[in-house]
């Protein structure tokens, strides 16, 4: 079977006429149909029937036809993998990260990145995680950086960076910045900037309010920029949530204070996921691994 006469059939399927799909790929009608007998002869089966106005697919046909939005998948990462091999190109990643961790981890892996492979071009969609997914999954994006779940995906590779805890902070002029220990029902009628109602911190915040019998928190701002968040908490009197080590990292551009909330912390495993089935480029193997040397150097940065 030749991959040529599969994207061949693709196209005869879509006019539904010899005539014409030869016609749009610039091929004699003969050595369409040649191409046609040969993909039926490694099928064992016919894959169209002929009718007044042209050709139908058959059932075997249709369910080839379903097959190749998939193969093409295949194809392109065969493509890419040749591309590298072959002219020894750094190659264009295509890269998802949360927020926090795209503000914080990925510069200083893009800045060793570009140094080690000059000619590597980074694509970056910053997103929350339930936007991540589908988009790494259907093959739009090659790696993302974003918290691991405890249950891994089947069909996601998830290699661990570093654990990381989520804070609530205000500006250091609230009143709850001055308090030695803040409790949830402190935050009770307070308002809120997140990045998105359906992150885990704002779920977290949603679960306490509930336990200790409160109503929801009140979310008065909604942005994925951790920068436009913080500017805003840090110059309002409403409460946020960051990464504790983003926070840190930004200690010196924002006059935030992380409040001393009683309830237990939440924390998560950060790491870089990607597809199980997908060829990895040798770019995006080094960048897997710079990650990986960048996440230990900020481990080991003193608080």
């Amino acid at each position: 079977m030749e991959l040529r006469d599969i994207e061949y059939f693709s196209v005869i399927a879509e006019h539904g006429h010899l005539g014409r799909a030869a016609e749009s790929l610039g091929l004699s009608q003969p050595a369409l149909s040649m191409s046609l007998r040969r993909l039926e002869k490694s099928m064992q089966a016919k894959l169209v029937k002929r009718t007044p106005k042209g050709v139908e697919l058959t059932a075997v046909g249709t369910a080839l036809l379903s097959r190749v939005h998939r193969l093409r998948l295949s194809m392109n990462d065969v493509a890419r993998e040749a591309a590298d091999l072959s002219q020894g190109r750094a190659g264009d990643l295509r890269i998802g990260a949360t927020p926090e961790f795209a503000e914080y981890l990925l510069p200083p892996a893009f800045s060793a990145l570009f140094k080690a492979a000059p000619k590597v071009t980074v694509r970056v969609t910053v997103a929350a995680p339930d936007a991540l997914r589908p988009a790494l999954r259907s093959g739009e994006l090659d790696l993302i950086v974003s918290g691991i779940a405890s249950a891994p995906f089947e069909d996601l590779v998830s290699v661990p960076l570093l654990d990381d805890e989520f804070v609530v902070v205000s500006s250091i002029d609230h009143r709850l910045a001055k308090r030695e220990r803040v409790t949830i029902s402190d935050l009770a009628w307070e308002r809120w900037a997140v990045s998105a109602a359906s992150v885990l911190s704002w779920q977290w915040l949603h679960r306490m309010f509930k336990e200790h019998g409160l109503p929801p928190p009140r979310l008065t701002m909604d942005s994925n920029s951790a920068w436009l968040r913080l500017l805003t908490v840090a110059s309002s009197d409403l409460l946020g949530f960051s990464s504790k080590r983003f926070l840190r990292q930004v200690a010196t551009h924002f006059p935030l204070a992380e409040l001393r909330v009683r309830e237990p912390a939440w924390a998560r495993h950060i790491g870089v996921s990607y597809r199980k089935d997908a060829y990895l480029p040798p770019a995006l193997v080094r960048l897997t691994e710079i990650l990986k040397t960048t996440a230990k150097e900020i481990v080991a940065e003193k608080p």
